[in-house]
């Protein structure tokens, strides 16, 4: 049975819908009204806060912290500066995603990492030899995202960190109205946006805090269905979604790369050993079988589809996390490749999805068929291939005064 977060005494009492889910053992909201589009645009037009106490959290510290990290993760965490944070995967041998997530250098041979799914028995599996301590700390620490375009102006109002010079993928360590905070440029909704992350204790401060400086800046409490929009538009990728932890899966099928994820990006391949590497390294050479796409759906064709029924046309008002089989644009009855989440777009007007595709079908421009259910019969319209982020305002990696703010991640 879940469990309350500790911002529960703020989140039960706001949660009108009582519209809840179960994200990794704790109560969550979905929405907090019973539509949740005005959260959506929260997140897009103002500021949205939400609870991201769920994830898991991991203190890797010890002289050789960087050294392990560095070991099980695809990127070179020997090369992460304090203060800065990577997003990053990790992989078996064989190559296949476990999770993602992030890493943090918060002070000398101390690091934050934050994963969807449990990673603790993971990690230390590979400690042996190395001068590391890991400590499961997702029941100590809270956390708070605070995303959108005023973001930065509440906290600029509340924290001691300067807000203008953090830049995209840094942390800093602060005070927020006297409580001790880590905030973090960072979050999942493809805006600007921050998480700020503190011990339990002060979670009820913060979040008041964080709310009463926020209500000249149109600050709302958001839910996880707002959130699921607003990733499917930044294209981010969700474990259990759009793929799954290799770990956890019966059939080599359901497993993927970080090439085939589109993550090629984190990956440090020419360095010290790391889990993965001589599998990843043949990929690269030899090329991969399938790749992470996003996809425009044709709004034109399926609105004909719904008009031959005398219908209007007919999306899904939230995020949908289903397979749906893609096609050869020219046969039909050759399947390609399959949708894995999607959504409307609200702010783009328009019917997007995240898709895993034949890498022969990955070229941007790709026309491909996309198949849809009217009426109990299966259609399909035309769908183009591109790239994953639909959206993805300047705003995002900017600083004010800075004429240029070019940030490797």
């Amino acid at each position: 049975m879940p469990i309350p977060s500790p911002f529960y005494e703020r989140t039960g009492l706001l949660c009108t819908s009582m519209n809840w889910k179960d994200w990794a053992g704790y109560y969550a909201v979905a929405s907090f009204d019973t539509v949740h589009i005005p959260e959506y645009f929260a997140f897009r037009q103002s500021a949205g806060l939400i609870d991201v106490t769920p994830l898991f959290k991991y203190k890797v510290t010890g002289p050789d912290a960087a050294a392990f990290l560095s070991r099980v993760m695809v990127k070179n965490i020997d090369q992460l500066k304090v203060g800065r944070v990577a997003y990053l995967c990790w992989c078996n041998d064989q190559g296949k995603v476990i999770d993602d997530g992030t890493v943090m250098h918060v002070s000398e041979h101390a690091f934050f990492v934050t994963s969807a799914d449990p990673s603790f028995l993971w990690l230390s599996r590979f400690t042996r030899g190395y001068d590391t301590t890991i400590e499961d700390v997702t029941d100590a620490i809270a956390g708070l995202a605070l995303q959108g375009p005023t973001s930065r102006d509440i906290l600029k109002n509340c924290v001691d960190v300067d807000m203008d010079a953090l830049k995209f993928f840094e942390v800093s360590e602060g005070h927020l109205e006297g409580i001790p905070v880590h905030v973090s440029r960072t979050g999942f909704t493809g805006d600007l946006g921050y998480e700020i992350w503190t011990e339990n204790e002060h979670s009820i401060k913060l979040w008041d805090a964080l709310m009463k400086h926020g209500k000249n800046y149109n600050i709302r409490p958001c839910g996880l269905d707002a959130l699921d929009m607003t990733r499917i538009e930044a294209g981010l990728i969700l474990n259990g979604a759009d793929y799954f932890n290799a770990a956890h899966v019966l059939i080599e099928d359901r497993m993927s790369t970080p090439y085939e994820l589109g993550l090629g990006w984190t990956v440090n391949l020419d360095r010290s050993t790391f889990n993965g590497q001589a599998a990843l390294k043949r990929e690269k050479e030899k090329g991969s079988l399938w790749a992470t796409v996003g996809l425009d759906i044709n709004w034109p064709e399926l609105e004909a589809i719904y008009n031959r029924y005398g219908l209007p046309p007919e999306v899904d008002g939230h995020a949908w996390r289903t397979s749906i089989p893609i096609y050869d644009n020219n046969d039909h009855n050759k399947q390609v490749g399959y949708a894995t989440s999607g959504t409307w777009s609200p702010t783009l007007k328009k019917n997007i999805a995240i898709a895993t595709i034949q890498k022969a079908y990955g070229a941007p421009g790709t026309k491909i068929q996309f198949e849809v259910m009217v009426e109990h019969t299966r259609h399909l319209v035309s769908a183009f291939v591109g790239p994953t982020q639909f959206y993805n305002p300047e705003r995002k990696r900017s600083n004010p005064g800075l004429v240029q703010d070019v940030v490797s991640v």
